[in-house]
């Protein structure tokens, strides 16, 4: 049966970013307006090449519930014109997790995962109280997730090896 490697990671200072940085036509705004369905929208345009499936069985309710609660917070990324990633910050007491960043199939590659995870961490470390900021990455995300996260100043505090079908 194969594995799959979990990897946490956390950061405890602002100061240990190391900043990627932000190309000419990059363009990162939070999304101000709570709508559930953008949330959804991207969780599987981006999700599904990496085998996302932790929301598939959700209700609208559920989504509504998720995306639109005080402790979370969404930003997109278009550069130029087009839509090329996002990511969600959830914030739990003084610890805020990246719970879902990624960029678009079209532009996978085209050197704008540094940045927007650099603008990811900068904005966890910007809400009001955070003491911490974390992720969580896998054997089956991008191959070069992990080496980003390490990039951008996060450090490694805990492994796991999960079984999977």
């Amino acid at each position: 049966m194969p594995s799959v490697i979990t990897t946490y990671l956390e950061t405890t200072s602002p100061d240990a970013l190391a900043a990627a940085p932000m190309p000419p036509g990059l363009d990162i705004r939070e999304c101000r307006e709570k709508r559930f369905g953008f949330n959804r929208i991207m969780y599987y345009e981006v999700g599904t090449m990496w085998r996302w499936t932790d929301k598939h069985a959700w209700s609208d309710q559920q989504w509504k519930a998720y995306a639109e609660s005080d402790c979370l917070r969404t930003w997109k990324a278009r550069y130029h014109d087009d839509l090329v990633g996002y990511y969600e910050l959830q914030q739990i007491h003084t610890d805020v997790e990246i719970a879902y960043f990624g960029l678009t199939r079209a532009f996978i590659g085209k050197g704008l995962g540094g940045p927007l995870l650099t603008h990811a961490i900068q904005s966890a470390w910007q809400w009001s109280g955070t003491q911490r900021v974390w992720v969580h990455t896998c054997t089956l995300d991008h191959p070069n997730a992990l080496s980003n996260y390490l990039a951008r100043g996060l450090r490694i505090y805990r492994t796991r090896r999960e079984a999977r079908c």
